[in-house]
């Protein structure tokens, strides 16, 4: 050991950023380990880095007695003398062990512990590095393909890709370059996993805050995101200052801001949208670009009954149903769309069903829930299967059954004439 062992703490410190008393005290722990692995654990042994001389030296004490008992840790009075006139009897001595008498195999152990103990300070560095970092995005090479997903090259460190986190239908071929957001941080035995996402949509709230400065400052909050990865995106938000348009500066002059977040995604079509305090104004904001005739609220159930007119049905649920679903997750509620022409019918039902639960003294609820929707549908009914309505039994059917038939015009007609054909039959 001399000088060059020094340099090389010294270098190893400043290329890996580990500090440098940690390498020396994990160089002395690797020789303590090497020469209690050749001279056995019952040693007392002391190991220092010379500073001065860039040697690691390594000391055996000793305990100055009358009668030698134990010879690795006891030494005589007489043999203390020779090397000490002044020594006393329960003094410790040290005495010098020379490393090089090692040998090969312990000299390859140290090693071994010291490139070990590197590795995991520096897996250390990574982790609290990267564990600070969530919800930031990194960008990295393709570097290969496991079977979880994608291993993308950070520089220092690696991160994943999962499969579940990938834009469906994007493809990446090795040495590409792609860019994602730290979702999550793990301490595993092989070192820090990162694992970062494309299809989260906090990735683009954060593109969001990279390319869009009212929104990096705050003047633009984003209230809620919601995305069907790869092809269509609703994104809330709302201004802090009466002077800044949301939607334009997020949108940017002539569309400049939302194209580079629409070309980082691989085209995926975002909607900005405004958001209110007003459930009602909120969802009529998000079904866009859909029109919408009327909304009806259930805070109770954080229902939205929402009507639109009949031409306008198809793009406010959407191609697969994707517009309105996008709506209500960005919402938080559930979101029925009737077409005009079917929610005037549905309301005359509704309307009529309530008459009839009246007269007969039972609860509309009770029969919306047997699967009756109007009064055709129970004047239609086989009597066994009134009663499946809760309250309706023998005794009482004939009572709404009743009822039916006088707020159904066309079930007395119908009934009017099966009276007469079965009087000419008879």
């Amino acid at each position: 050991m001399n000088l060059e062992l020094k340099k090389v703490i010294d270098q190893i410190s400043k290329d890996k950023g580990i500090d440098r008393d940690l390498l020396i005290d994990t160089l002395e722990e690797a020789i303590r380990a090497s020469v209690i692995k050749k001279y056995g654990d019952g040693l007392d042994i002391e190991v220092t880095f010379n500073e001065e001389t860039g040697d690691i030296e390594v000391f055996q004490f000793k305990i100055v007695v009358d009668k030698v008992r134990d010879p690795d840790n006891e030494i005589s009075l007489e043999e203390a003398r020779r090397h000490d006139p002044n020594v006393e009897l329960d003094d410790e001595m040290g005495f010098r062990l020379h490393v090089e008498d090692l040998g090969r195999i312990a000299a390859q152990s140290a090693k071994q512990v010291l490139i070990q103990r590197m590795r995991d300070a520096e897996q250390e560095i990574i982790y609290e590095e990267y564990k600070n970092r969530k919800n930031e995005i990194v960008s990295g090479i393709i570097q290969r393909r496991d079977r979880a997903g994608w291993i993308v090259n950070l520089g220092r460190t690696e991160a994943l890709l999962p499969k579940e986190q990938q834009i469906p239908r994007e493809h990446f071929r090795q040495g590409d370059r792609v860019e994602g957001l730290i979702i999550d941080v793990r301490k595993e035995g092989r070192g820090p996993q990162i694992i970062i996402s494309r299809s989260h949509p906090d990735y683009m709230v954060a593109l969001f805050r990279r390319e869009v400065p009212e929104v990096a400052d705050g003047t633009v909050n984003i209230m809620s995101v919601a995305r069907d990865p790869g092809l269509r995106a609703k994104v809330a938000v709302l201004s802090q200052d009466s002077n800044v348009d949301p939607v334009g500066a997020c949108v940017g002059v002539r569309g400049s801001r939302i194209h580079n977040i629409v070309q980082e995604l691989r085209g995926e079509r975002i909607d900005i949208v405004l958001w209110s305090p007003d459930i009602a104004t909120y969802a009529a904001n998000a079904l866009s670009p859909a029109r919408i005739a009327k909304i009806i609220v259930d805070d109770e159930e954080k229902t939205l009954e929402v009507v639109v007119p009949d031409d306008q049905l198809t793009p406010a649920i959407g191609k697969k149903g994707q517009n309105v679903k996008l709506a209500a997750k960005l919402l938080g509620w559930k979101i029925d769309i009737h077409s005009l022409t079917r929610f005037n019918q549905m309301y005359k039902n509704r309307q009529q069903l309530e008459q009839v639960a009246s007269a007969a003294q039972i609860s509309l609820a009770d029969i919306l829930d047997a699967g009756f929707d109007s009064l055709e549908s129970l004047a239609a009914a086989e009597n066994t299967d009134l009663m499946r309505i809760r309250g309706v039994d023998e005794d009482t059917v004939g009572i709404l059954r009743t009822a039916i038939n006088l707020l159904s015009p066309k079930v007395q007609a119908h009934d009017h004439e099966a009276e007469s054909g079965t009087a000419l039959h008879e």
